[in-house]
């Protein structure tokens, strides 16, 4: 099977404009492709997992990668998929998580002379000259069609800033200015930024004519992934420093049995033949293939050892509920004594008292196997000084710290 055929038998292609071609250049290694990352926070997260992931198989079919960063339009803010504006960063934070940025994708993708690139749209959209800029290019765009955009239709209720509205302007023209400078013939992206492309594929087809050969391909990649990467705890990310490489296995661990498949035929490198047989799985067998997709995941993430070792605790607390040699840690801070509630909120177990009382008055709190199930239940510092293990449902284990 060709990479293009395997792409849509993972699930993972949404709309295309020019199939034919596109299927002609990604199958023969033709194709020079950029995705974008806009740099919001100092680490990537699930959310841009399934992006890494194919740029790594596409690179491993023979095509050449463009990792895009937003280090310019990073600096405007992109309204898809969003009620309210995003939170202003300054250029200093910007130019930090960059460099977070290109330092986790190292792990998926090969860079160098040759092989793939790495670019920040910084370098051409801070020195665009705005009077140009409108004549050059705002004269291509439509303000009719662009509101018709649903990355706009649905903020113009709660508001749209005209900083937010020329994010499409600046995200066309990165496509504008890579297929002139880099010879990138191809853009991908979630579907919720299908707007966006076509506005790249557009302006190139408008200023250099029509036989200007650029295409634009969407996944189910943002919608799925923004889907993937959020928790009741917040995001799930990348760097080991914000979520352990056992977080990050028993993330995937704990998915749902109806997404489990998915996630496997969409994220892992398993042969499809050995996910198709799978599909076939049913009742405990899930299991099983819970423990495969976050063993497979952690190991690409974070390397072999952490996966096999993120594995064998989990196995071990799952069976035991003992083995806390390489448990995640909740670190607290407690002068005397302290609460269940307060325990759970200051180690990060939960995202606020309510979640906490909710957990624990459902009976899915309990410490060293003893269940909690007074939300006013208060712990002397000495009994947390010995490092008690809290257990949060099922399968979620956490060392108690003191600090």
């Amino acid at each position: 099977m060709k990479i293009y055929d395997e792409l849509v038998a993972r699930g993972l292609i949404a709309q295309v404009t020019d199939e034919e071609e596109i299927r002609e250049l990604i199958d023969n290694g033709k194709a020079t492709f950029y995705i974008g990352f806009d740099p919001t926070a100092d680490s990537l997260h699930v959310g841009h997992f399934m992006a890494l992931c194919l740029m790594k198989r596409l690179q491993m079919a023979g095509n050449r990668p463009i990792a895009l960063l937003g280090g310019g339009t990073g600096m405007v803010g992109d309204p898809s998929g969003r009620t309210d504006m995003r939170k202003m960063l300054t250029k200093e934070d910007i130019d930090h998580n960059i460099e977070c940025f290109k330092k986790q994708m190292s792990r998926f993708i090969e860079f160098g002379e040759g092989k793939a690139m790495m670019l920040n749209n910084a370098d051409w959209l801070l020195n665009l000259n705005y009077v140009e800029l409108l004549r050059d290019v705002g004269a291509c765009f439509s303000v009719n069609n662009m509101l018709r955009a649903e990355c706009y239709k649905q903020r113009m209720e709660k508001g749209l800033s005209f900083l937010e509205f020329n994010y499409m302007i600046m995200q066309s023209y990165d496509f504008y200015h890579l297929y002139k400078n880099y010879g990138c013939n191809m853009q991908f992206g979630g579907d919720d930024q299908w707007s966006n492309m076509l506005g790249g594929t557009e302006l190139i087809r408008k200023k250099l004519g029509k036989d200007a050969y650029a295409m634009t391909i969407t996944l189910l990649m943002n919608s799925e992934g923004k889907k993937m990467g959020k928790t009741a705890n917040g995001a799930v990310w990348l760097d080991p420093e914000k979520t352990s490489p056992y977080d990050f296995y028993q993330y995937w661990r704990n998915v749902a049995d109806s997404d489990v498949l998915r996630c496997i035929r969409m994220l892992t490198f398993l042969p499809l033949e050995q996910i198709d047989e799978m599909d076939k799985w049913e009742g405990s067998q899930l299991n099983r293939a819970k423990e495969i997709l976050a063993y497979e995941l952690t190991s690409l993430v974070h390397g072999k050892e952490e996966a096999q070792k993120a594995q064998a605790t989990a196995q071990a607390l799952f069976s035991k509920g003992t083995d806390s040699s390489d448990m995640p840690t909740a670190k607290i801070s407690v002068q005397d004594s302290m609460s269940i509630l307060d325990i759970m909120v200051q180690g990060g177990i939960a995202p606020s008292k309510s979640e906490a009382r909710r957990l624990v008055m459902q009976g899915g709190v309990s410490v060293n196997d003893i269940k909690i199930d007074d939300p006013n239940r208060m712990f002397e510092k000495s009994e947390l000084e010995n490092q008690p293990v809290l257990k949060k449902g099922k399968k979620n284990f956490y060392k108690i710290i003191v600090e």
